[in-house]
Parts: structure tokens; C-alpha cells; sequence
């Protein structure tokens, strides 16, 4: 017996050692609220010279309350006292091409508003301030830990989520926000104030706000002046409006005065915005399934679409401007989904999941109670990732293939207003076609011809027969399996396949049954119940169940790693991470700068059969004058640089600071080696890369001219 405890007391001790690891210096998205309780100490040593009260206070103005979620999913950063506001040019790009003609093409000559009455209005475009964040765990807990089942555990917390909510914002124009973390081991409220009257000032054009296009995308180095600016306007009680005349451009609780100090290696930098989706605790099993069958699928099916696109876009400026930021778009997720592949696999992943769950089950083992709790849980992982393969690919089959067209969209739109309503009257008709005159606008009817080819094609590869509708199946049966032959007769036969056709459908229409006859509704009708009958309740009861064990799982970790200091999953809520500028080596042999310069936009646009890396003639000028002003230095103008914060997507946007808080650039991408840091944060790789502020406000004032906007800004020279 005391040869046996004294084994016992070795291994556990070697398990102990294994498994209570810090979190790397770098890696986290962590949550304002507690920078002082888990984070100061690490600033502070990383060369933050600033108070964390500074960052983030409910009792004064703070960093905080001049970063805003702009739009559905990106970050801004309010940079004067007169609602200036610092996004991407990829962020504002939807509303930057919604504004161009092939008469004002802003989008090929940029845009700059010289005057306040000359600023754009965008309908729908909103941004959100955080007012403050509450930890409402217990509240929240103390009902959901009476429920039986996870679906009356989610009933429970839903309705304490709503009760509390409104409690929370009674009497004010406020509105919040409760999300679960950790799984749903916490929960925090974000009271919000969002601003609907957003105007566009400025915008470079393509070719430095794109600079380096589909080429450059995820890559380093990178020279990509990738800024747009917007102003945000109150009514004149500094309150949230709608657009009006009468509008005045905010008065912001704080806005970031801006250093042209710039970087070197080793400075601290950090990084406050909105990242949308991160896993970094998810199992082998998930990791697996994505890099074995979804991330090749949902690749495969893009790289069939951006050809097309490419080739179209080309032929035609109009099809340029229609498809430039739809184009962009799926551009961005496919060539990242690449990088996440290759770099997961690089870093071995999967292995090092699998002794992180064998480390875990040795844990649990060791002790009865934990067996109790935690005993089943990673075999339950397994089991439930093994059973929603199929699920999982006609998931993104569904997603990707079947709506990969814009004719499925439109019929989505149409079939979902014949839901809607029993009776088609003119009312009717005239919103159906108020909301298919937005879509025909960026719609081509060859292109999506082709689209809807390839796609189709590709369902019927690679989705198993059993799981194919019955509309499907015939559709192809009467091609012969030739799907240019299908796709032609469908968009001939298709009344929505363009704009002419269907609102002179709409308009004849006497009842909603001659709506429902067309082929592409009736065509989108069998894909969805197809879903809805087969997919959707095996991948919500997957979900629910996965859910349910990753939430035990994660407090597990935590329970077994009291020394690890977690940070939860991004889910576009307000967050910091921090970092140091930083050069890394991606390959043996290979060694990147932590900067870049002009000379590398000009060497690039030597390439002249790369269309991505064409230039404005006017910046070829200022280049060969050297016509740098205050933003150069030592003869080179700065473009951008890379650090080891810790983003994601919604990060675009977002400010990164120095460590007295000033701003030094806008966070616009990673690294693609970098891009894994979805699901692991490896600080040897992963860089996130910033457009310098200098080269933002060299276009600005050198380039378009409009320097009048640097004077509502605080400069530190």
C-alpha cells in the first residue's frame, strides 16, 4: 500500500507539472472588466504605461468609449471630438461600391467628401458604443442549474436573459446584450448605445485600399492601405437619430489621439475591438472534422465561384463594380479557410489536442467525484462528432452550394413574402419588388448562370444519393447530367433570373400559388425541406448535446489548470489583446521583417502582369519626389507592420495602440500561418497586421488632399 501511494504521489505531481501551464504572454481575447484582476500585471510587463482604468471605466471616459462595432461585423475607432470615424477600407467597402456608378466609380477613384454637406448617408449602416459590461453569471445560473434537460436549461436562461435585460435598460434609449462564455459557465451584459446616421467621408481607391487584392489576402508582407473614414451624427441633443438634415456630428465621450512616433521591435502594442468567433477549446474531434472534410469541401466549392467571378469581372467594368464587394467577401473566407488548413497542420494540432484529452482523462481517472462529472464526456465527444459527419457536409453544402447562386436568394426572398402573407395585393408586390430591385442592382444573369452550374454540379458530386430531393434529382435526370444544359433551361424557365422578367411576373400575378410556380422557388422549397426534415434536427440535437459536454469539458480544464488564467471565446463582444511588434520566420530558411515601406508597393507594381499590384499614377509621383512630409522617416514612408496580438474577424478595424494609448494603426488582417489562431494561438506564427498610421494619413492629406480632416484630429508628432 505505501509503494503504491508513493507511485500515486510521483505521477500526480508529473501530471500536475504537464498540466497547469500558463497562458502564453500574447495569446487572449480578453474581456475589459477584468484587465485588473487577471491582466495588469502583464501590461505592466509587456510596457504598458497607461492606467487599466484608462482602458476600460464605467466612472470616466476611457479607450472604450471610442471603439464601436460598426456595422454587423467590424471595428471602429472615433478619432476626433467631431465623430470621425477609422474603419477598414474592406469594412466600408459594401457602402463604398453602393454609392458607385460606372459615372462615379468611387471604388476605382476613391471618394473624398471636401465639405460636410458632401459626406454620404448609408441606410442600415449602424455603429455601436459599449457603455458598460456586468457579470450576471449568478443570476442567470441560479435558474439554469435547476433545469432537467438542456433544452429547459436553455428555456431558463432565455427568459432570465430577457427579464434582466429589460430590467437593465428601463428608462433609457440604451438597449443590452447577454451572451454566454465558457459555454455557458458565465454570462455578461453589455449595455449598448447604437448610432444610425453613418456617413462616408473618404475612401482611398481600390488600388491602395485593395492594393494586392486576392494575391495578397492573409499574406505577409503586406502593403495594403486598407482605411476608409466615416463621421457619426446624434440629433443636437448628442442622442441617438435616424438620418436627417438636422443632424450634427457627434460629440464622443472619448476619441484617440493618434502618435506618429511609430513602432520598432519589441514595442507593446494592443489591440481593443470586436472578434467575432473563435474555438479555441474545441477537441480533436472538431478539429478533425474540420480539416479532414468541411474546410475542403467549403474551399472547393468558393474556388469553383471566384473563378467564374474572376473571369466575368474582368470582361466587364459593370460586372466589376456588381460583384467587386460580393467578390471580396467570398474571397476573404476561402483563402482563409486555406491558411487555417495548412497552419493546424503544421503545428500539429490534432496531437497536441489528443494529450491535452489524454492528460485530461488521466486527471478525471484519479479521482471518483471527477469520474462522476467528467467521466463521460470526452467519449461523448467522439461519439457525437463521429455520428454528424454526413450532417455536417450537407450542412455546408446547403450553405455554400445551394445559396452559392443569387437566383436561390432571390428565390429565398420571394418564397419568404409568400409565407408571410395569404393575400398577394398590390402592397405586396410592391414590397417584393422593392426588395429584389437592391439584389438585381449587383446581379448578372450570365454570371450567375454559371455559378449555379458549377454549384449544382458539385452538390450532386459529392452529397450522398439518399440525402438528394426528389426536384434535384429529376432536374439533373432530364439534363443528362449536364449541368451548363441544366442551368440553361432553369434560368430560361425561371421567371426571377433577372430583373425585367420578374417584375413583370410579380405584376401579372393574379395569386400567390403563380408565384409558387416557378421553378427556382420551387427548386429552393425541396433544398429547404430537404434541410429541414433531415439536417436540421440532427445538427440541433448535435449542437445542443455538444454544447452540453463542451461546457463540461472547459470547466473541467479550468478546474484541472487552477494556475491557467482563461480567457473565453471570442463571440463580437468587446475585447483586448496584447502584444509586442514582432518579426517571425514561417519556414526554414525564411525570415519576415516586422515593417514594410512605399519601396515595396512600388517593387510590387513593377510586376505589371499582376493586376492586383497596379498603382494610382499619383502615388508614383510622390514616391519619386520622396513628397513624404511629416510621415517619413530616414527617406522611406511606412506602410505597415505585424505584432502577436491575438484577432480574428470583426478585429477588422479595429485601433491598435502604443502603450501610452495613442493610435498607431488600424488592424486589417493576419498572417496566413497566422490564421489557425481561430483554434490555436501559436506565438512563433501568428502576427496580426496593422496599416501604420502614418501611411493612412499620408493618403489623406498628400494623396486625395484632404488634410482639412487632420485638423479635428490630436496628432503627436
Amino acid at each position: 500500500m505505501k509503494k503504491h501511494f508513493v507511485i500515486f504521489i510521483v505521477l500526480f505531481t508529473f501530471l500536475t507539472k504537464t498540466i497547469a501551464f500558463a497562458t502564453p504572454p500574447d495569446e487572449g481575447m480578453w474581456l475589459p472588466i477584468f484587465l485588473k484582476s487577471l491582466n495588469e500585471p502583464d501590461l505592466k510587463a509587456r510596457g504598458l504605461k497607461i492606467s487599466v482604468d484608462d482602458i476600460y471605466s464605467v466612472n470616466k471616459s476611457s479607450i472604450k468609449d471610442a471603439v464601436v462595432l460598426f456595422g454587423g461585423g467590424c471595428t471602429g475607432e472615433i478619432i476626433s471630438n467631431e465623430g470621425l470615424l477609422l474603419t477598414n477600407h474592406h469594412c466600408g467597402y459594401s457602402y463604398i461600391q453602393s454609392h458607385s456608378t460606372l459615372e462615379k466609380d468611387y471604388l476605382k477613384n476613391g471618394f473624398w467628401a471636401m465639405k460636410r454637406e458632401e459626406e454620404l448617408p448609408n441606410p442600415g449602416l449602424t455603429v455601436t458604443f459599449i457603455i458598460r459590461i456586468e457579470d450576471v453569471t449568478k443570476e442567470i445560473l441560479a435558474e439554469a442549474q435547476t433545469a432537467k434537460t438542456e433544452q429547459e436549461r436553455q428555456q431558463k436562461v432565455n427568459a432570465k436573459i430577457k427579464e434582466i435585460s429589460k430590467r437593465a435598460t428601463a428608462g433609457t434609449h440604451y438597449e443590452a446584450q447577454i451572451k454566454p462564455y465558457f459555454y455557458g459557465n458565465e454570462y455578461y451584459m453589455l449595455i449598448t448605445e447604437t448610432f444610425q446616421d453613418v456617413r462616408l467621408v473618404g475612401a482611398p481607391p481600390d488600388a491602395i485600399g485593395k492594393f494586392g487584392g486576392d494575391t495578397d489576402n492573409w499574406m505577409w508582407p503586406r502593403h495594403t492601405g486598407d482605411f476608409s473614414l466615416f463621421r457619426v451624427y446624434s440629433d443636437k441633443n448628442g442622442k441617438p437619430a435616424k438620418y436627417s438634415k438636422d443632424n450634427v456630428p457627434l460629440k464622443p465621450r472619448y476619441f484617440l489621439p493618434i502618435s506618429l512616433k511609430g513602432i520598432k521591435k519589441g514595442d507593446f502594442t494592443m489591440v481593443m475591438g470586436f472578434p467575432g468567433r473563435t474555438q479555441e477549446y474545441i477537441t480533436s474531434y472538431a478539429v478533425k472534422l474540420l480539416l479532414e472534410t468541411s474546410n475542403p469541401h467549403k474551399i472547393r466549392i468558393r474556388d469553383k465561384i471566384l473563378r467564374i467571378l474572376e473571369n466575368d469581372m474582368k470582361e466587364s467594368d459593370k460586372v466589376r463594380i456588381q460583384y467587386a464587394a460580393k467578390q471580396a467577401s467570398i474571397a476573404n473566407a476561402w483563402k482563409k479557410w486555406i491558411g487555417e488548413s495548412r497552419g493546424l497542420r503544421k503545428a500539429n494540432v490534432i496531437a497536441k489536442k489528443q494529450n491535452l484529452e489524454a492528460q485530461f482523462t488521466t486527471w478525471v481517472q484519479a479521482d471518483t467525484t471527477r469520474q462522476q462529472k467528467y467521466g463521460q464526456v470526452l467519449p461523448n465527444l467522439e461519439k457525437l462528432y463521429a455520428q454528424i459527419t454526413d450532417f455536417s457536409l450537407l450542412t455546408d453544402y446547403f450553405n455554400e452550394a445551394v445559396f452559392g447562386s443569387e437566383i436561390m436568394d432571390i428565390a429565398y426572398e420571394v418564397s419568404k413574402k409568400i409565407n408571410q402573407n395569404n393575400l398577394l395585393d398590390n402592397k405586396i408586390k410592391t414590397e417584393i419588388k422593392n426588395t429584389l430591385a437592391g439584389i438585381y442592382k449587383n446581379y448578372n444573369t450570365e454570371t450567375d448562370k454559371k455559378i449555379f452550374a458549377a454549384c449544382m454540379r458539385l452538390y450532386y458530386q459529392y452529397i450522398k444519393p439518399q440525402y438528394q430531393n426528389a426536384t434535384f434529382t429529376m432536374l439533373v435526370k432530364n439534363a443528362n447530367q449536364n449541368f451548363d444544359k441544366l442551368a440553361q433551361e432553369f434560368f430560361e424557365k425561371s421567371a426571377l433570373s433577372s430583373q425585367e422578367k420578374a417584375f413583370a411576373w410579380i405584376d401579372s400575378a393574379k395569386d400567390i400559388q403563380t408565384l409558387e410556380n416557378d421553378i427556382a422557388i420551387k427548386l429552393l422549397r425541396a433544398f429547404m425541406e430537404s434541410y429541414q426534415n433531415d439536417v436540421a434536427p440532427e445538427m440541433t440535437k448535435f449542437q445542443q448535446e455538444v454544447e452540453q459536454n463542451q461546457r463540461l469539458f472547459v470547466a473541467g480544464l479550468r478546474e484541472m489548470q487552477p494556475n491557467r488564467k482563461f480567457y473565453p471565446d471570442a463571440n463580437l463582444t468587446l475585447r483586448l489583446a496584447f502584444g509586442q511588434v514582432d518579426t517571425y520566420t514561417p519556414a526554414d530558411g525564411v525570415m519576415y521583417d516586422y515593417f514594410t515601406t512605399l519601396d515595396g508597393v512600388i517593387e510590387k507594381s513593377l510586376q505589371t502582369e499582376v493586376e492586383d499590384y497596379q498603382i494610382p499614377n499619383k502615388l508614383k509621383e510622390l514616391y519619386e519626389k520622396k513628397d513624404y512630409g511629416i510621415y517619413g522617416v530616414d527617406g522611406k514612408l511606412p506602410v505597415c507592420f505585424i505584432a502577436s496580438n491575438h484577432t480574428t474577424g470583426g478585429n477588422s478595424g479595429s485601433p491598435v495602440m502604443n502603450a501610452e494609448g495613442y493610435l498607431i494603426g488600424t488592424n486589417f488582417d493576419r498572417n496566413w500561418e497566422g490564421t489557425m489562431s481561430d483554434i490555436y494561438y501559436d506565438a512563433s506564427q501568428v502576427r496580426n497586421i496593422t496599416l501604420d498610421i502614418r501611411y493612412t494619413l499620408f493618403i489623406i492629406d498628400k494623396f486625395a488632399g484632404a488634410g482639412y480632416l487632420l485638423k479635428e484630429m490630436k496628432i503627436i508628432r
